[in-house]
């Protein structure tokens, strides 16, 4: 196990993200993070509460369950736990912020992007991660990055909240 990010360099992470996030929706008039279940969710709040502190404006906050939009649901995995989606605001015009904790093939992202869909046309979509670890299957990006790591495929990447640290195994 190799530490990544200590509990400070994983604040700064985040107030990095907040930081350019702010910046970049400044003249957005409606917009939303909306964290992707489960790792994005916790990263979602501290944005939220940061962009808050920052600029004074409380971004409307979603989250999207993928489960059901998985490319590799029906292929033998054990039985999916279905969690919630809950956007409550409108979708259709509003400028969407997907937010998660680590970006690696692309495919989570996809799924979320396709389930935001299903409730209206974003004006923009937008996506915020703390860790970038490469890997992409997909031509997924980021906008917003806490921290871009070097990892081998084997690699399992965690953001651990509690402990206030990201690890490599």
């Amino acid at each position: 196990m190799t530490r990544v990010l200590d509990r400070p360099a994983l604040l700064a992470a985040v107030d990095g993200v907040a930081d350019r996030v702010a910046a970049a929706m400044r003249d957005v008039p409606r917009w939303a993070l909306v964290g992707i279940r489960t790792g994005g969710v916790p990263l979602a709040d501290r944005l939220a509460e940061a962009v808050h502190a920052r600029t004074g404006h409380r971004p409307l906050r979603g989250d999207v369950d993928i489960t059901l939009y998985r490319d590799d649901l029906y292929t033998g995995l054990e039985k999916p736990v279905l969690g919630d989606t809950d956007l409550p605001f409108e979708v259709s015009g509003c400028g969407i912020v997907l937010v998660d904790d680590v970006l690696f093939t692309g495919r989570t992202v996809r799924a979320a992007m396709g389930e935001v869909w299903d409730f209206g046309r974003p004006a923009f979509i937008r996506l915020a991660v703390l860790v970038d670890r490469g890997h992409r299957e997909l031509p997924i990006a980021p906008d917003f990055v806490g921290v871009t790591i070097a990892t081998a495929l084997h690699d399992k990447v965690v953001v651990d909240w509690a402990v206030g640290e990201v690890v490599v195994r």
